[in-house]
């Protein structure tokens, strides 16, 4: 079984939940995708590993470091940088804050970051593309190239368009009709 598929069985298990969900956009939903039941598992960490760096290699892009919005990103973007370790080139990670640190430096992205930098920003769940929005905001604002977003499920509710409207592709590992949902 490749390691995407065991993904999708992973998310299956662990992260699909149905009943009546009042989602962050405010819509109801009759399924929530709980990701980081996923992404924040031994099993997870390594399957996204594997499955989010093969898919920024075969997109085409060459980050020197990944992250996104905390909270929902970081753990996506730590296990594509320690699977990297094992299959040079080496990507990095960072975090991007909701809000900049009131002390210290002051930043928004924090971590391996810096003016210049080529990335990728990572998403646990794309609904709207708010996020992933804000992530690709800061990180242009302090001087990053955004090279795409890559996301472990879309839920197919319009954020990948979102995000290609600002000028940055999309790729996601998988998407809830994969999972055998559909919306309601």
């Amino acid at each position: 079984m490749s390691s995407l598929d065991a993904l999708i069985r992973l998310l299956r298990a662990r992260s699909v939940r149905t009943g009546n969900f009042v989602l962050a956009s405010g819509r109801q939903s009759s399924y929530y995708i709980d990701a980081r039941l996923t992404t924040m598992s031994a099993e997870g960490i390594h399957l996204i590993g594997q499955a989010g760096l093969a898919a920024i290699r075969q997109a085409g892009w060459e980050p020197a470091a990944v992250g996104g919005l905390t909270m929902g990103a970081d753990p996506v973007a730590y296990a594509i940088a320690a699977a990297s370790r094992e299959s040079p080139p080496i990507i990095d990670a960072f975090s991007v804050r909701k809000d900049p640190k009131a002390h210290g430096t002051k930043r928004r992205v924090e971590g391996n970051f810096g003016r210049g930098l080529s990335v990728v920003v990572t998403e646990d769940v794309i609904t709207t593309g708010g996020s992933a929005l804000q992530a690709i905001e800061a990180i242009r604002e302090e001087g990053g190239v955004v090279l795409g977003v890559l996301a472990v499920v879309d839920r197919e509710e319009g954020g990948s368009a979102a995000i290609e409207e600002v000028g940055v592709s999309v790729v996601s590992l998988t998407t809830t009709s994969s999972l055998g949902l559909r919306l309601e």
